[in-house]
């Protein structure tokens, strides 16, 4: 895994969870790991990973992904044993 990726994985995974990690940085470790990225209505984003679908909010107007969003996509990896 490309370090670009750790250091996203770290940031995703830091207690108590980061404000500051980087819509873009999160899509293209989600891509790396074998997501299928697909745009829907408004700011929504479909990721299917491990056979599953999961809709995220693309943040706006800035690139920091939400708090929220950072725990559901460290809970979702977390339970694919992806560290």
């Amino acid at each position: 895994m490309k370090r670009k990726y750790k250091k996203t994985l770290e940031l995703i995974y830091k207690r108590p969870v980061s404000g500051n990690v980087q819509w873009p940085d999160v899509e293209a470790l989600l891509c790396a790991l074998g997501a299928e990225i697909e745009e829907r209505e408004g700011s929504r984003v479909s990721v299917t990973l491990f056979d599953e679908v999961r809709v995220f909010h693309r943040p706006h107007p800035g690139p920091s992904t939400d708090k929220g969003a950072v725990a559901s996509i460290r809970d979702w990896l977390q339970s694919h044993k992806i560290k």
